[in-house]
């Protein structure tokens, strides 16, 4: 969650009910048990880690200031260090997609290059685990776990190609085709 907020501010400075309305729109269904007081608690520890500091911004008459958080050269790296992570061993499907969200967003990276880039460490991690599984005898309780971590692979990838699918899709809305 630290993560995709960060992202999500590296587009816009904002403030936290726009942060937990844009992240709600981004995750869809999935979205909706998204307590607003998880976005201030985030916001809280990052301005504690000096990811972000918050500003005060002229609002509306009834809340004359608001709280605007904006991203520090320390959240940026960290944004950055984010994005080009492709690590796989136990995935949150919905941080990778508000990964895939907030890069496109804040057009930090191209989503279809970060999914490429994940479909390179799952095909990597799959000829690996391919490799044990036939180096196990038959039957072996070894082998059942390495056929349970070839067939996730697997179903990742799959999902993967859906992915990259659907943000290819929004590339070629962008350019007008």
């Amino acid at each position: 969650m630290q993560d995709a907020v960060l992202a999500m501010l590296a587009k816009e400075p904002s403030h936290g009910y726009h942060l937990h309305a844009r992240l709600r729109h981004s995750l869809g269904p999935l979205g909706e048990s998204m307590n607003r007081g998880q976005i201030y608690v985030t916001l809280a520890r990052l301005e504690r880690a000096g990811l972000v500091v918050c500003e005060r911004a002229d609002g509306l008459p009834e809340r004359p200031e608001r709280k605007v958080y904006v991203l520090t050269p320390a959240g940026q790296e960290r944004v950055t260090a984010w994005l080009a992570e492709v690590g796989w061993p136990k995935p949150d499907l919905a941080e990778f997609h508000l990964k895939l969200a907030a890069a496109a967003a804040a057009r930090l990276a191209d989503p279809v290059e970060l999914v490429a880039a994940q479909r390179r460490e799952l095909l990597r991690r799959l000829r690996e685990a391919q490799q044990a599984a036939l180096a196990e005898p038959a039957g072996s309780g070894a082998g059942l776990l390495l056929e349970g971590v070839v067939l996730r692979l697997q179903a990742d990838l799959r999902w993967l190609d859906a992915c990259e699918r659907a943000w290819s899709k929004v590339d070629d809305e962008d350019e007008g085709g």
